[in-house]
């Protein structure tokens, strides 16, 4: 009978063995990018921007109770997603003084406002700070009419909304980035990207551990210059302080995504000068490598008609994948991007 026993314990014991075998050899095939890239989809892309550029929100202009309503609904987000701020307890407010704000804004007066912040520590290189943001502010009511913004930048909002999701799947799961990621959404930046440079001048983490910043700002729409090839978006920047950026960014998109990549506005003589247009701009001044994902104007543009109905929510999701999988492949490589066409940096 002990015989026995035994013999069963040792069959119990190697199909254990081998099991494990299995599983290991399976968890080394499987693509965790394309995994957790997978959870972001235009259906809850839509969930979120049907919310957050509703005229509940009243146009988020800074500092204004809509503005107010939109950062609370990013907090919300975060808390019940269980994604930490960097400012420690339930703290996902930077606050940007009306002080700040006013000495640099030259469209009225405005008041104090906030950036929201939310991070996933890095399991391996927790110092080095992987940016990912977009601008949460936008008009406002004007003449009556609440501007929107669903595509500027409501499209970039709740792209980093789905983005920060799949990261932290990734992290319950075990498989968490080896760097950290900041979620950041600034304020201001339609009154002169004061919310970014407000960050950049009093960051959370030292601007000399932040390896990118990879800012999203309308990534909804198609413009004119598209409309026989929609499957498309504006890169700007990937190469201005990083060759290894650009790089980068092409093989993702090669790998997985599969968008045509238009480098018109990244042409320093375009006379749009779009390069220093939004909130990435800030960080690239401190030599941050950075990548602006864009799809150009269109004829809602600052009006407000920039409804969310009018959203290309299956190009919003593949153009949400791309920076996921770019913001991945930055966040687990080995060694931090190299900055290789450095410029000189402000004086503070």
């Amino acid at each position: 009978m002990k015989k026995l026993i035994l013999s069963a314990s040792i069959v119990a014991l190697i199909a254990s063995c081998s099991s494990s075998k299995k599983a290991t050899e399976a968890d080394v095939n499987v693509d965790y990018a394309a995994k957790y890239a997978a959870t972001i989809t235009e259906k809850d892309l839509a969930k979120h921007l049907f919310i957050y550029a509703s005229d509940e929100f009243e146009g988020r202009n800074t500092g204004e109770p809509g503005q107010k309503k939109a950062v609370a609904y990013l907090k919300n987000f975060y808390v019940e997603q269980g994604i930490a701020s960097p400012l420690g307890g339930d703290d996902y407010f930077q606050e940007v003084p009306a002080k700040f704000l006013n000495k640099r804004n030259r469209r009225g007066t405005l008041k104090a406002s906030e950036n929201v912040v939310a991070f996933i520590k890095g399991s391996e290189k927790p110092d080095e700070i992987v940016v990912i943001s977009a601008h949460l502010d936008h008009e406002g009511i004007k003449n009556g009419k609440i501007y929107n913004g669903a595509d500027d930048d409501g499209s970039g909002t709740v792209a980093i909304l789905e983005i920060a999701e799949a990261f932290q799947k990734a992290a319950k799961d075990g498989n968490g980035p080896k760097r950290s990621v900041l979620f950041l959404h600034v304020t201001g930046e339609e009154k002169g990207l004061l919310g970014s440079k407000y960050y950049v001048e009093n960051p959370i983490f030292p601007i000399a551990n932040t390896v990118v910043d990879l800012n999203i700002d309308m990534v909804g729409r198609i413009d004119d210059r598209h409309k026989d090839n929609r499957n498309f978006i504006y890169l700007i920047g990937a190469d201005k302080l990083s060759t290894e950026l650009h790089n980068l960014s092409e093989a993702m998109n090669s790998k997985y995504t599969n968008i045509s990549l238009d480098y018109k506005y990244n042409d320093p003589k375009d006379p749009n000068r779009f390069y220093y247009r939004s909130d990435h701009y800030n960080f690239a001044k401190y030599n941050v490598p950075i990548i602006f994902y864009f799809n150009g104007t269109h004829e809602d543009y600052h009006q407000p008609t920039d409804t969310p109905d009018k959203i290309n929510y299956d190009l919003l999701e593949n153009r949400s994948r791309l920076v996921f999988h770019t913001a991945w492949e930055i966040a687990n490589r080995d060694k931090r991007l190299v900055v290789d066409k450095p410029v000189t940096p402000p004086s503070r």
